[in-house]
């Protein structure tokens, strides 16, 4: 029997769910601007300490790979990576975007609020289009259901509908991942957009002999 737990850090909060055959056995929502690193491990601990279980009774585990923040990212990809490494069990990457779009009618549209007067957009067919950053004066696409953080003024701007999303998103991504495994590599940061970080502009140190 499967046992998978999923968790995102790729906004602002800190998320898991635990998939224990074919349903949710727990999950967890908890909104945060900063601190995730120092919460995802407990929170996950929690959601496994209430199913009776350990970290050894997993048998893969689920990471949102963005797009999103990108140190939220960088926090769940590695933290996923390294358990799975210690535990000897498959880590599985799922994307915000098809995460939200999971167990709707095809075609959907899901379009994510990116901040900075952007939004993330794919569409989802027959087979997924291809994800993009892009405003939402320049987003274009026959599709007329919307679902996602920016799916009202998307509806409202091409006279589309907006649906629910049917499952919180780890759920979903537990479940996507359910169907993955042992058939993707392990996973890595989705990104849209680059970091925000730059480079220093003084130049570096001299060392000298």
């Amino acid at each position: 029997m499967a046992i998978i737990l999923a968790f995102d850090t790729s906004a602002a909060h800190c998320a898991a769910a635990l998939l224990i055959g074919d349903r949710i056995a727990a999950s967890s929502f908890e909104p945060m601007e900063k601190g995730q690193a120092e919460r995802l491990i407990p929170l996950c601990e929690d959601l496994l300490g209430a199913a009776g279980l350990g970290w050894r009774d997993l048998t893969a585990i689920a990471v949102g790979t963005g797009p999103g923040n990108f140190t939220g990212v960088r926090i769940a990809v590695a933290a996923a990576r390294g358990l799975a490494l210690s535990l000897g069990i498959p880590a599985l990457g799922v994307t915000r975007l098809e995460a939200v779009a999971y167990g709707l009618p095809r075609p959907v549209m899901v379009v994510e609020d990116a901040r900075r007067g952007e939004v993330y957009a794919q569409a989802f067919g027959a087979a997924p289009g291809e994800a993009q950053l892009t405003t939402m004066g320049a987003l274009e696409t026959t599709v007329r259901d919307f679902v996602g953080s920016a799916a009202g003024p998307a509806a409202e701007a091409t006279g589309g509908r907006v649906v629910d999303q049917p499952l919180p998103m780890t759920q979903a991504m537990a479940f996507i991942a359910a169907g993955r495994v042992g058939v993707q590599p392990r996973p890595a940061p989705f990104y849209l957009r680059g970091a925000d970080a730059a480079p220093p502009s003084d130049p570096p140190p001299v060392i000298l002999p």
